[in-house]
């Protein structure tokens, strides 16, 4: 019953499309599925480290990180325009620069989604609200968090294998509309995430 509702719980934190699916469904197109699912592993193992916060009731933990979430913001919106003007400026991938993204595909979506305050503010919202929040069973809260794990890594999946369906059919040209628009995209969320600490 915790799996099922963890799994709902990650499924549903991961579906809406923000920088970090823009990010994956980016790379999916120009860098491979591989590289696409590993970037969203990296998101899913951050949404789990939240949830696992969440479950466990370590109040004080997400209290400090709610605490810097203007430093947090600022940061992530700088990794942002960082990597929207990367993504901007890239030529299509070749095999060999795949191999060489992955561990950076995955780092930079996992500390992405660790740099979102909104994101432990959703957990919170969710397990409060469905009184899963400090459980005192702890076998209870460990299938919670592995469901948020599982859930979040299916979405990941699901979008990756759907892009796929359509990797094939697009050119060199193609790929490089795709990586400025995407950094683009990825430029707007960096600028909007530093806008909302000015006029906050």
């Amino acid at each position: 019953m915790f799996l099922a509702k963890g799994l709902v719980i990650g499924f549903s934190i991961a579906a809406p499309i923000g920088p970090i699916g823009i990010l994956c469904i980016r790379r999916s197109l120009t860098q491979g599925k591989i590289v696409g699912l590993v970037s969203g592993l990296g998101a899913a193992t951050a949404d789990a480290i939240y949830g696992f916060m969440a479950g466990f009731g370590l109040t004080a933990i997400s209290s400090l990180l709610l605490g810097q979430q203007t430093l947090l913001r600022i940061l992530g919106g700088l990794f942002l325009c960082y990597l929207g003007c990367k993504i901007f400026g890239d030529k299509p991938a070749n095999e060999s620069a795949k191999i060489n993204h992955k561990l950076g595909a995955y780092a930079s979506t996992f500390l992405l989604t660790l740099t979102n305050p909104m994101t432990i503010l959703g957990f919170i919202a969710i397990f409060s609200g469905l009184g899963l929040g400090e459980t005192n069973n702890y076998f209870d809260a460990t299938l919670l968090v592995l469901g948020v794990f599982w859930g979040s890594a299916l979405w990941w999946l699901l979008l990756v294998g759907f892009i796929e369906l359509f990797r094939d059919r697009l050119n060199s040209t193609i790929f490089q509309w795709v990586n400025r628009v995407s950094g683009l995209i990825i430029i707007s969320f960096g600028i909007l995430a530093i806008a909302t600490v000015i006029w906050q």
